[in-house]
């Protein structure tokens, strides 16, 4: 029995060490190696940067380095207005960015630092990826540390891939990489295609890392979009070369109707499709042979074709089938802004003014007795000040929604306006609006950003009623609010729109400026007045003593 106890407790023993160096020698993969994954991030950080872009307001993403010529793709959501760029590298060294150029259908934008020693990244290949592959994202967390997410590839196509893993803030412009550290894909968003991963900090309450008032959350920000790098590596050539890439342009505005089909609701003058003859109205049945099958294969059919190639276009128009045969132009630039400034309305701010409105306050230089120095006069304040004018406003809070999030709440419009909060006792809440109504229309005209809806309200008179056309729990209503006028704008009133904000930051910095000014030339003025004074009443003491 002893002997039987020995051999079982030896074989026992035996099969414990063979199980544990089985366990030992089975390779693991990356995701699970947290070795591993620390030596892809080490390897990869040194060639990602963070891109900020700044006025008044800093836009906030990542960039990847390309080339040894400080080239560096990201994403095209921080396009400049008169904005500084600045990238910070991984070892802390800042340099300004000259922005050279984006795509209009993929978001991807190209830059170079000025800086040109920078490490560029190893460019591999995402052909041999498949649904299931590892990846990893490496970013820049807001402490200028390397920010690490991983996961899996979910699905492939020719322009895209689809990513299973969680996507952080600033993370847009990040690298997507293999196991061996090599890039795949550049990331261009979370699924929703429509909200940036980005964020933003007002300049004034930089504190740290900064204050994040956007943090861009969407119902599927598990799930990623990426730009496959030999897609990545053929745009940022074309960018190089020629400050753009040429996308084909028809000139039509469309949205899915209550039947599904994509209707063309705009003609724009002089579009290549109105000199094809399309009409408002028109159903879109074909391209090239291909059957419409949403809006969004719209977009990507016409934009993946070149200016200057024909397109066959069957319509449906009064129940009848009508073929045109369209020449395509080239996407312009003012519609790739226009559509980011739809999408993303606080991000694409108007940018500050360098210098408060003038004529105004425009100091009115004199001489000074003597004609030495010049004083400025005192500064006069401007009869209208930036937001201080009597305003009107029917008493809502507003944010525009991306497309997922139209759906979400029921909007079958191509644009709306999401109502988050009331003022208390204000025109809406007594005229039955409620948190969570979507805007669609204001007096029948299309509302696409709050902006649009600020400005038709401030052209009513106080008293005037406006007509809300909202969807409340996906279902239509119409309902008549009052527009009411403020006596006078406060500060620290979220109606007050940021570029207001903003210019009237710069004027009371102007006004400061001039205090000072006047202030310095004031007491050289005095100070030379008193060296004078003291002068002659020496001369004249002098002479009442020789007398």
């Amino acid at each position: 029995m002893r002997e039987k106890g020995r051999f079982i407790v030896g074989l026992t023993a035996l099969l414990l060490m063979s199980a544990w160096t089985l366990q030992a020698a089975e390779p693991r993969g990356p995701g699970l190696q947290d070795n591993t994954m620390e030596g892809i991030s080490k390897k990869v950080f040194d060639s990602v940067v963070k891109v900020e872009a700044r006025n008044g307001f800093k836009k906030v993403a990542t960039g990847v380095v390309i080339d040894k010529d400080g080239y560096i793709v990201t994403t095209g959501l921080i396009w400049p207005q008169n904005e500084e760029i600045i990238i910070t590298t991984s070892d802390g060294r800042r340099s300004k960015a000259k922005f050279l150029g984006m795509d209009s259908e993929t978001h991807l934008a190209l830059i170079q630092a000025n800086e040109k020693n920078l490490t560029p990244i190893v460019l591999g290949k995402s052909a041999g990826l498949s649904p299931g592959s590892w990846i990893g994202v490496i970013s820049v967390s807001p402490e200028n540390a390397p920010q690490v997410t991983q996961g899996i590839i979910s699905s492939v196509t020719a322009d895209k891939l689809r990513l299973n893993v969680w996507v952080t803030r600033g993370a847009s412009g990040s690298p997507v990489v293999n196991k061996d550290g090599q890039m795949v894909a550049l990331l261009r968003g979370i699924y929703s295609e429509d909200q940036p991963v980005l964020f933003e900090f007002r300049e004034q309450e930089v504190v740290g890392s900064g204050y994040v008032f956007n943090t861009a959350e969407a119902p599927s920000s598990g799930m990623a979009l990426g730009i496959p790098v030999e897609i990545v590596k053929t745009l940022s050539s074309e960018i190089r070369e020629t400050g753009r890439v040429s996308r084909g342009w028809v000139g039509i505005g469309f949205s899915e109707n209550e039947d599904g089909q994509v209707e063309v609701n705009e003609v724009e003058n002089d579009s290549p499709a109105e000199l094809a003859k399309i009409q408002e109205g028109d159903i879109l049945v074909s391209i090239d042979g291909k059957k419409v099958a949403g809006a969004p294969m719209v977009i990507s059919e016409i934009r993946s074709r070149k200016p200057g190639q024909d397109v066959k276009f069957e319509l449906e128009r009064d129940g009848k089938t009508v073929e045109v045969k369209v020449k395509l132009g080239e996407y312009p630039e003012r519609e790739v802004k226009r559509e980011l400034e739809a999408r993303f309305p606080r991000l694409f701010l108007p940018p500050a003014p360098p210098t408060a409105p003038a004529p105004a306050i425009t100091p009115k230089p004199e001489k000074a007795p003597g004609g030495k120095y010049d004083i400025y006069a005192v500064p006069r304040a401007p009869k209208t000040w930036p937001g201080w004018e009597k305003r009107k406003y029917i008493g809502t809070y507003m944010e525009s929604l991306n497309k997922e999030l139209l759906e979400f709440f029921g909007v079958k419009e191509e644009s709306g306006l999401l109502v988050n909060r009331l003022t208390k006792d204000g025109p809406a809440e007594k005229a039955g609006i409620k948190v969570g109504d979507v805007v669609v229309r204001m007096d029948g005209k299309k509302v696409t950003t709050v902006g649009d809806l600020s400005e038709l309200i401030q052209d009513k008179k106080k008293g005037d009623k406006v007509r809300l056309e909202i969807i409340r729990d996906k279902k239509p209503l119409t309902l008549e609010v009052e527009v009411l006028e403020e006596e006078g704008s406060n500060l620290s009133d979220l109606y007050l729109t940021e570029p207001s904000r903003e210019a009237w930051g710069e004027v009371t910095k102007e006004l400061q400026r001039q205090y000072d000014r006047s202030r310095n030339t004031y007491e050289k003025y005095n100070e030379t007045s008193r060296e004078k004074l003291k002068k002659l009443n020496e001369e004249l003491l002098n002479k009442s003593q020789e007398s």
